[in-house]
């Protein structure tokens, strides 16, 4: 008599045989399905590559727009984020502590202040940004360019 831990085991090995796949025609038929799976690739490999600068997707982004938008507010990242106020602040902390932004007086309204990326925080963004460039690239590359430059634009029409 076999074990539950023999059952299991040979259910396993059933898994990837032919004829025991199942149908996902229904599924694959749906934009966040296929969405959320493309998501799973590709942040899969985005993590992977990103431990080793010390980054998560949502710290990239904000790092990214700040290198792009010096002197951006927590109000103006928040709303382009889609990032709750107080999940930023944590953020902004964090990636305060380890150097990589500072807050400055913005110039035009006395009431906000504006965030800058420190010469750490530069070059970070700068090394990160070629990884994300390059990590894109690898797991986009069964598209041409032309192709990868429609689903981009197609995903957008989705959410914008």
């Amino acid at each position: 008599m076999d074990s539950p831990r023999q059952k299991r085991s040979a259910q396993d090995n059933t898994a990837g045989r032919p004829g025991d796949s199942l149908d996902t025609r229904m599924l694959e038929g749906l934009v966040g399905y296929n969405a959320r799976r493309t998501w799973l690739a590709i942040s899969t490999v985005f993590s992977e590559r990103m431990a080793a600068y010390g980054l998560k997707q949502v710290d990239f982004s904000v790092l990214s727009l700040l290198a792009h938008n010096p002197g951006a507010t927590s109000r103006q990242l928040c709303a382009t984020l889609d990032i709750q106020p107080p999940n930023l602040v944590s953020l902004i902390s964090t990636m305060d502590g380890r150097g990589l932004i500072e807050r400055r007086p913005h110039p035009h309204d006395g009431r906000a202040i504006g965030l800058h990326l420190t010469a750490a925080g530069v070059q970070l963004v700068q090394d990160a940004e070629q990884t994300v460039i390059e990590l894109e690239q690898d797991a986009s590359a069964r598209l041409t360019t032309r192709e990868r430059e429609t689903l981009i634009r197609l995903m957008q029409k989705v959410y914008r």
